[in-house]
């Protein structure tokens, strides 16, 4: 495992710290030990689309970024004072090299990722708020109590007033 960690970069970042901004190329590959992010883009009416949250063990990045050196169109800022691993293409194409094994787990990550990323799509575009509500809590159970009522709602792609309105018609629900 020490070769592997070899590869990677500790950085500490801090609450409302960005790590990337629209714009900018994405040129690390992040892993959270640490701390909260939100992976996000900005409508032309500046408000906020959250794609996913990164909290401990998960990934933090603009992958098709950082795959193509494109300029990224997502924002990614700590919402909490955070540590993560960092490596960039250079290193991560060296450990690859240097272990082989390790680029089939990748691969893996990827896969599962990307299925999860089509679950969210679906559900986004087929589910009411009430339900997504209920899979973000089920997806994340202790972050409701880290973040903004607001940045669930922007996750959810809900106003933060029907978030209260959803979170309170659930709860008569289950009374």
């Amino acid at each position: 495992m020490t070769k592997l960690h070899s590869f990677y970069r500790f950085k500490k970042v801090k609450k409302n710290e960005h790590i990337l901004l629209e714009g900018q190329v994405c040129e690390f590959e992040g892993y959270v030990l640490e701390g909260c992010f939100k992976i996000f883009y900005e409508d032309e009416n500046f408000r906020e689309h959250i794609l996913y949250f990164a909290v401990e063990d998960w990934w933090v990045l603009d992958i098709g970024s950082f795959v193509s050196g494109s300029p990224s169109k997502l924002n990614i800022q700590a919402l909490e004072d955070s540590t993560i691993l960092t490596i960039d293409r250079l290193h991560k194409e060296q450990l690859y090299t240097e272990m082989p094994k390790v680029e089939k787990l990748f691969r893996i990550m990827n896969q599962k990722s990307l299925a999860a990323m089509h679950l969210r799509m679906i559900s986004m575009l087929y589910k009411n708020a009430d339900q997504r509500y209920l899979e973000f809590n089920q997806k994340y159970p202790t972050l409701a109590q880290r973040i903004a009522q607001h940045q669930i709602a922007a996750y959810l792609g809900i106003s933060h007033e029907f978030l209260s309105k959803v979170r309170k018609h659930l709860l008569k629900k289950k009374k």
